[in-house]
């Protein structure tokens, strides 16, 4: 376990705030504006993914609000603390994780972790404490003693994260943590990362270019255009928001096909006939799968087999970031 709590916000932050509220943030490189006047705000507890094409800006705004480069407009308070005037308490109260993994790769996992205790002013049987603490809490405890240099990619990728938990930070900053994992190394890290925010209370600002990650992992996303912000919802929502749920019926010959379909369409269903045997109905509104169940069956009609396709994350973001070439014209 975590030797103890992240730290609480400081007073003087608003109550409703969360963990991570921006106003208007932005910064310009020579004269381009990557990041234009973002206002965003990440709940307390929670996993927020940040998504986005390359150049969308999601890099830079975790640059940022890590004090690693400064803002050209706008505020924003980290876990409590002022990102202008408290960088040093916003990078006390912050964990990062970069894509990059940036490990002494000649050091074991426990040393860099005690290390890195003793940097943050630990003793030196406190440091050792955290650094079993959090091999334990990780699952890093088999390979704590194995140079990083000779560990897989998910063992490296955990010692990594165990070192941006040492100062128990109120916020967890992760940029493409799993980037280049293999499947199980990423879903390894996924539970790492739900224990965290389940059992500490860590909040978490991930950016990632797997959209099943983020599906999967996040309470929230917001979408990054261009350096916009042009949405921030559940998965649920943005998933609802992006095309209605279609139900495909099949059934054993192509006639029966043919009387649900006109039994359908004259009681006002969107249906179609999508194959020979097969009809798909748009289903609008809760409860609309029942319902055209109900109208077949009352009249004897039951299909062989049946699925329902939902829109995905996917149907989201490349609707909502369309490449150039598919991009209206300004």
């Amino acid at each position: 376990m975590l030797p103890s709590p992240p730290l609480s916000p400081s007073a003087e932050a608003p109550a409703d705030d969360g963990a991570i509220r921006t106003r208007g943030l932005g910064r310009d490189f020579a004269g381009r504006t990557a990041v234009h006047a973002l206002d965003l705000r990440v709940r307390t507890g929670e996993i927020y993914g940040l998504l986005g094409p390359n150049g969308s800006g999601k890099s830079t705004t975790v640059r940022m609000l890590t004090t690693q480069l400064r803002p050209t407009r706008g505020s924003a308070r980290i876990a409590g603390a002022d990102l202008a005037s408290e960088p040093g308490a916003v990078r006390r109260r912050t964990g990062t994780v970069l894509q990059a993994v940036a490990l002494d790769p000649l050091m074991t996992g426990r040393a860099l972790l005690t290390l890195q205790g003793r940097a943050q002013s630990l003793g030196r049987r406190a440091a050792r404490e955290r650094a079993a603490g959090l091999l334990a809490t990780l699952g890093a405890e088999s390979f704590a003693d194995t140079p990083v240099g000779k560990l897989s990619g998910g063992q490296r990728r955990r010692v990594d994260l165990a070192t941006a938990l040492v100062q128990r930070p109120a916020v967890l900053f992760l940029d493409e943590p799993t980037t280049g994992l293999d499947p199980a190394s990423r879903r390894g890290l996924w539970d790492e990362i739900r224990g965290l925010v389940r059992d500490h209370g860590i909040t978490v600002l991930l950016t990632t270019q797997y959209l099943e990650e983020a599906d999967q992992l996040c309470d929230r996303i917001g979408i990054l255009r261009a350096g916009r912000l042009i949405t921030s919802a559940d998965p649920r929502t943005l998933k609802a928001e992006a095309g209605e749920r279609v139900l495909h019926l099949r059934f054993t010959a192509a006639d029966t096909a043919a009387r649900a379909l006109t039994l359908l369409t004259g009681r006002g269903e969107p249906a179609v006939r999508t194959a020979p045997d097969t009809v798909g109905v748009r289903l609008t509104g809760p409860g609309a799968d029942g319902r055209t169940l109900s109208l077949l069956a009352a009249d004897g009609l039951h299909a062989d087999s049946l699925r329902v396709d939902e829109p995905t994350l996917e149907d989201v973001f490349l609707r909502l970031t369309p490449t150039p070439e598919e991009a209206p014209a300004a």
